[in-house]
């Protein structure tokens, strides 16, 4: 008859006795022990920072739906919007007219995920330089088919562009995170701008303006801009940019003798 050998009963010669299992520990080397005693240290902190950046990420509050926070800041879907960028920042802001003080209010303000070129004007064709200025869309600008997901032209060469020899052409706000010149988006967040837009313009806005600067045109910014060759430019541009922080109402923008003029 085969014999039948027990393991882990109590008293069974198959389990190991207490003091047989002390011993056999003992015997194990000290720097055996050691690395052990390591390895479990840092298994420890792993799990515990894993544990921590889990609870980080939980505290990082995702994007209200866009009706939430409309209701939340009493503004409305099919309201007046308007569009400023900055470069430096890589920040679009989206501003809602409020029917309740008639001036603009801040919504949301998305992260630029591309735009290609460097701080200044855009001046020619293929320089893939994002444009600086007072630019607008149209209903007929809105493109819901677009290669980027969607997108709006934003009318690039205006009249100031012209009067100073600018060229180029099909500079969009669009989808997508590549940039040629562009604003890109990223297909999420495009949805939610085109949407806003789109409903002012079958509300009855005629166009909204979309603003690019090339930083936030603060009096400490610009003093570092003191030695750039496009300060004189990015002074007019500024004039715009505090009549807006002013008044919160979008500045009526003309072109006069080369230079932006406001009313």
């Amino acid at each position: 008859m085969a014999t039948v050998r027990h393991i882990g009963l109590p008293g069974h010669p198959g389990t190991m006795s207490k003091k047989r299992a002390k011993m056999r520990f003992e015997q194990v080397p000290s720097f055996v022990l050691k690395q052990l005693f390591v390895f479990t240290i840092i298994l420890f902190t792993l799990c515990s920072c894993g544990d921590r950046a889990k609870s980080r990420a939980k505290k990082e509050e995702a994007p209200k739906p866009m009706e939430t926070e409309l209701a939340e800041k009493k503004l409305e879907h099919g309201s007046p919007v308007f569009i400023r960028a900055f470069k430096e920042e890589r920040e679009l802001e989206l501003f809602i007219e409020s029917k309740t003080t008639g001036k603009f209010e801040l919504f949301r303000t998305y992260p630029i995920a591309a735009a290609s070129g460097k701080l200044g004007p855009k001046l020619a064709e293929g320089d893939r330089q994002v444009p600086e200025g007072f630019y607008f869309s149209r209903a007929s600008d809105m493109n819901p088919n677009s290669s980027f997901h969607l997108s709006f032209n934003v009318n690039y060469p205006n009249a100031y562009d012209r009067a100073h020899a600018r060229t180029g052409s099909f500079i969009m706000v669009h989808g997508s995170n590549v940039s040629v010149g562009c604003l890109a988006m990223t297909d999420e967040k495009i949805e939610e701008i085109y949407t806003l837009c789109q409903a002012a313009l079958d509300n009855g806005q005629p166009f909204f303006r979309v603003h690019i600067f090339p930083f936030r045109m603060t009096p400490e910014r610009m003093a570092e801009a003191a030695g750039s060759p496009h300060l004189p430019f990015w002074e007019n541009l500024k004039t715009g940019y505090d009549l807006f922080e002013e008044n919160r109402i979008p500045p009526e923008v003309k072109v006069r003798d080369k230079v932006y003029v406001f009313e």
